[in-house]
């Protein structure tokens, strides 16, 4: 039976799979001594500052910018969003 749809455009059941993304606000480089000596209240100091845009992955593979914002509208006044600046090209096949 030909139901008039190509391959392309097939239903893919692939994407009503869950996927984690991973967020970024920055990284931190201690030396080893330092980071033996972390305990409560330790500071790690970032190579971010607030306004720089937060990175979003998933696995190792970089999909998007965004700003970290307070979910206004949500049940929560305490949770984080992030409000997509940009997007990376996430074709199936480019790697």
């Amino acid at each position: 039976m030909d139901d008039g749809l190509k391959p392309q455009d097939a239903p893919n059941p692939l994407t009503s799979v869950p996927i984690e993304i991973t967020v970024s606000v920055g990284r931190a480089r201690p030396l080893v001594r330092d980071l033996l000596r972390l305990e409560e209240n330790s500071v790690l100091v970032l190579d971010k500052r607030l306004e720089d845009p937060v990175e979003l992955y998933v696995g190792d593979r970089l999909i998007g910018l965004g700003t970290l914002e307070v979910d206004e509208n949500g049940k929560d006044p305490a949770q984080l969003v992030v409000r997509l600046s940009e997007v990376m090209a996430l074709e199936a096949n480019s790697g």
